[in-house]
This record gives structure tokens, C-alpha cells and sequence, in this order.
């Protein structure tokens, strides 16, 4: 058997600063985001994907691809979000067996009053404490990680589209 490749000193420290910096990052962006807008961001990342389908709707299975979730989590998180009436659950025209979930009016109105807020907090606590050259390498690091790993064949967003935080 081969021994491990461990990681260096340097490698260790990087690896150790990514992990307490995207737990406290994240940590941050999901307590800002359920006291303002009273969801936590795996529900407004749902929302978010739902705006940005075609009719506002997307099949569940690959609402669930898309957030990289469980089918079942999926299915918890959009049963939330339906007794709230911001989502609805609608059947597959083309397969019995598939749901949709589309965005409802409410729901695209809640994301929008959500969006201002939880975008400048994406602002404040990470790119404003960037240089814009530190952006640019923050960009193709997480490029460079995670083209290789992902099952989708481009970026989410490239330089022609805009992403929502």
C-alpha cells in the first residue's frame, strides 16, 4: 500500500484557514439572512435557482442536482417553502412520476426584498475585505477545484451571466 501524501505545514494551514473562514462565512450569511428575512440560505439558494428557470419552475430532481442536495432534503426544504406559499409543487407534464417546483409571486417578491440584504453581506464580510486581484484568484482557485469535481459541464456563471449572491 502506498503512504498517504500528507499535507505540508503550509498546505495544512491553508486547508485549516478554508475550513474556519467558509464555516464562519457561511455561519454569518445564514444568521443574517434568517433574521432579516426569516430563511435560512439553503431556502433562499432554492429560491434563487427557481428564479432563474424557464416559467420560474424546475423539476424537482434537478432542483436537487442543482443545490447539489438530497432528493429528500430537497423535498423537505420545498414542503417548507410551500407552507409559506412562496413555492408550489405542480406535477411533471412529462412524467407522472416528476414534480416541479415553481415559484410563486409571494415567493419571487420575498426573494427580492431578501436579496439586497444578503448580497451586501456576501459584500461586507468577503469581497470588501478583497483586493480586486484577490477576487480574481478567489475566482479561479474555486474554478480550478471545482470544474474537476462537479457533474455540470460549465460554471454556474460565466462572464456573460449575472449571479445572484
Amino acid at each position: 500500500m502506498d503512504s498517504p501524501r500528507w499535507l505540508d505545514d503550509e498546505e495544512q494551514r491553508a486547508w485549516r484557514a478554508f475550513l474556519f473562514g467558509g464555516r464562519q462565512l457561511m455561519n454569518r450569511l445564514d444568521r443574517e439572512l434568517q433574521a432579516s428575512a426569516g430563511m435560512p440560505v439553503a431556502y433562499y439558494e432554492v429560491l434563487v435557482g427557481l428564479s432563474e428557470s424557464p416559467g420560474r419552475a424546475m423539476r424537482m430532481s434537478e432542483l436537487a442536482r442543482r443545490a447539489e442536495s438530497s432528493p429528500s432534503r430537497l423535498s423537505h426544504a420545498v414542503a417548507r417553502l410551500e407552507e409559506l406559499g412562496w413555492v408550489r409543487r405542480e406535477a411533471c407534464p412529462t412524467d407522472r412520476r416528476g414534480a416541479v417546483a415553481v415559484l410563486t409571486d409571494e415567493g419571487f417578491r420575498v426573494l427580492e426584498a431578501a436579496a439586497a440584504g444578503h448580497v451586501e453581506g456576501i459584500r461586507s464580510h468577503l469581497f470588501d475585505r478583497l483586493s480586486r486581484e484577490q477576487v480574481a484568484q478567489l475566482r479561479e482557485i474555486f474554478e480550478a477545484v471545482g470544474r474537476p469535481l462537479s457533474d455540470e459541464p460549465d460554471p454556474p456563471c460565466d462572464e456573460d451571466q449575472s449571479c445572484p449572491g
